[in-house]
């Protein structure tokens, strides 16, 4: 049998095994090992399983992920997050279409402090989605806001999905997180774009909230502005270079507890809620990013990326056209895979592709450029986002769905279809302007 056939197989076992709702880390473990053995010997798969598993919780740069969440969670267990909903209430809420408004720019502010999509997602859907149900918001209109707007999580800095696409592909944590920031601004504002095309058709299904008084409204931005604070230190030290990626994950943990304890709002109670949470995802991550150490060289011993690469470039298809064939798959491999799970598995499959392809030329960069890296990787975290919120497997949608019981899938689906749209059109203009992911990256002060 030949290596091709040997990695076709192997892929087909992990697809399966991921539907089969086997962990992602365990599956790529299994077929990584399984297939190395294979190919090369047990011995080497023996070898690769340990020091993999020794570099990754080693690896220095990885200690962003459990500070960048405990920021996180202790900003949700807080009730931080509650205090950036009431600002965006309270500047917004009075507009038609207000609340959901309130809801994209809550979660964008709590998405600068999580890094999670899901994190995002729940949180702002505990407070949100009561505050839209006594205004009599259309159900679909608030689920929707709720499922697309949880997703910037892993698009705004500090990104989970942006550290575990560094490690993968060798590039700089701080790039990438800046890289986010633009795109994300972009696509917050292609959010509340839906939301008004939506209520202007059809007003009733987002009526205005009472208008809040001066004072209120100073009093609840005042309150949200030490959070604000925090983003602003952790993000602007990483631009200015003041701050490393690292650096920054640290500081703004600190600076989170700190305000937490200011407002005494962390007690021995929610404190190791917080530390438990932050334990069990970092211990999901570092575990998906083995796996994937595991699963790589399996992957290159197939020369499957390598033959792929080569097929389509004899194929000839133009660059933008190439880049939506990508999408195109991703997306459809959203509709049944976990987002992490398709960075982790195609990443080493399509990065080779696009480098060998017009890409590069189109961006005006060498095939081996960081920019490259780097702008393909704000396009697939996109992509990411668009799988949380894809039938039938969309994890944001079951999130939702367990705050609003309510709500019935059908109506968080259709409720998502306007922001869905708002994504495509992120990636159009990403791929029409790709300084709008670069600018920030290129003129970061190292």
């Amino acid at each position: 049998m030949t290596a091709t056939a040997v990695g076709i197989i192997g892929l087909v076992v992990l697809i399966a095994l991921m539907l089969l709702r086997i962990p992602v880390a365990i599956s790529l473990m299994t077929v990584g090992f399984v297939g190395t053995a294979v190919l090369n010997s047990t011995p080497a798969a023996l070898a690769g399983l340990s020091s993999q598993t020794w570099n990754t919780a080693t690896f220095f740069e990885l200690t962003v992920i459990p500070l960048f969440v405990l920021m996180g969670n202790v900003a949700g267990l807080c009730g931080l997050s509650r205090d950036l909903y009431a600002a965006t209430n309270a500047l917004v809420g009075h507009l038609r279409g207000g609340l959901a408004y309130a809801t994209i720019l809550g979660c964008t502010g709590f998405a600068a402090l999580s890094g999670s999509s899901v994190a995002s997602a729940l949180t702002m859907g505990k407070v949100a989605l009561p505050e839209m149900e006594r205004y009599r918001y259309d159900k679909k209109l608030a689920a929707g806001a709720v499922a697309a707007g949880g997703t910037l999580g892993i698009l705004i800095p500090p990104s989970t999905g942006f550290v575990i696409y560094a490690i993968l592909t060798e590039d700089s944590i701080g790039r990438l997180f800046l890289a986010g920031v633009l795109p994300g601004i972009l696509l917050t504002v292609l959010f509340m774009v839906a939301i008004f095309i939506q209520t202007q058709l059809r007003p009733e299904i987002g009526p205005a909230a009472e208008p809040k008084p001066l004072p209120e409204k100073a009093r609840v931005v005042v309150r949200a502005g030490p959070v604000l604070a925090v983003v602003a230190i952790t993000i602007g030290g990483i631009y200015t270079g003041f701050f490393t990626p690292f650096e920054a994950a640290a500081v703004g943990a600190v600076l989170t507890v700190v305000v937490a304890l200011h407002r005494r709002s962390i007690d021995p109670s929610n404190g190791y809620r917080a530390a438990r949470d932050t334990i069990q995802t970092t211990v999901s991550v570092f575990l998906i990013i083995v796996g994937a150490e595991i699963f790589s060289p399996f992957l290159a011993l197939t020369h499957i990326p390598g033959d792929l690469a080569q097929a389509l470039s004899e194929l000839a298809l133009s660059p933008v056209m190439l880049l939506f064939v990508i999408v195109g798959v991703f997306m459809l491999l959203g509709m049944f895979l976990d987002g992490f799970a398709i960075m982790v598995l195609v990443l080493p499959i399509v990065l080779p592709i696009v480098r060998a392809s017009g890409v590069p030329d189109m961006l005006g960069v060498s095939p081996e450029s960081s920019d490259l890296t780097v702008w393909f990787g704000v396009i697939m975290v996109i992509i990411l986002e668009m799988a949380l919120i894809s039938p039938p497997v969309g994890l944001n949608v079951f999130i939702v769905k367990s705050v609003a019981k309510d709500i019935s899938m059908g109506e968080i689906y259709i409720g998502i279809l306007p922001f869905w749209a708002a994504m495509i059109v992120c990636i159009v203009l990403l791929v029409a302007f790709p300084d709008i992911a670069l600018f920030l990256p290129r003129t970061m002060i190292q």
